[in-house]
């Protein structure tokens, strides 16, 4: 059984519904969610975008490969509305990225593991350390603390207050 963390990204439509659909799918599809972050806003990050992002990490056991995982999370940004990447940085309805699979490192040109921004932004950084702070990035050799105290991220990320009662 392999360990899976997932940074979920949405800003646009009902973002938190689109987080609650992704853990969803994620659980059907891949594996057991073992932690799930709280929620956090942040301004959108490298690009010039008005609409507030939601994230979250979460924590998957899995039995899937790397791959395969790869393959079923296009299939959920998809169930959850996602259109086709058409640019790199883009508001979208539901992001999911992996960001770890066990201490495996993959380099091939569909997939990278450990994801390879992720020291560089506090919105996966924040919600990871509240899931497993000393987890070791296997590139860097160091914590998630560490790296997010190292991170020159200047974005600010604040605990997401759910006022809708509704959920």
């Amino acid at each position: 059984m392999s360990e899976v963390y997932f940074s979920l990204g949405s800003n646009l439509g009902d973002r938190q519904i689109a987080l609650e659909k992704a853990i969803f799918y994620i659980e059907k599809h891949i594996g057991k969610i073992i932690k799930i972050s709280s929620i956090f806003e942040s301004e959108p990050w490298g690009v010039d975008y008005k609409e507030k992002y939601l994230n979250q990490v979460v924590l998957c056991q899995t039995e899937l490969s790397p791959e395969f995982v790869l393959n079923e999370i296009l299939k959920i940004e998809n169930l959850i509305g996602r259109k086709k990447r058409e640019v790199k940085y883009e508001s979208r309805i539901i992001d999911i990225d992996i960001l770890f699979y066990d201490n495996q490192c993959i380099n091939k040109k569909s997939l990278i593991i450990p994801h390879p921004l992720l020291h560089k932004r506090k919105f996966v950084l924040i919600p990871l350390i509240e899931i497993n702070n000393n987890f070791l990035h296997p590139i860097f050799n160091k914590a998630i603390k560490q790296l997010l105290f190292e991170c020159s991220d200047k974005t600010i990320i604040e605990k997401f207050i759910n006022n809708n009662k509704n959920h």
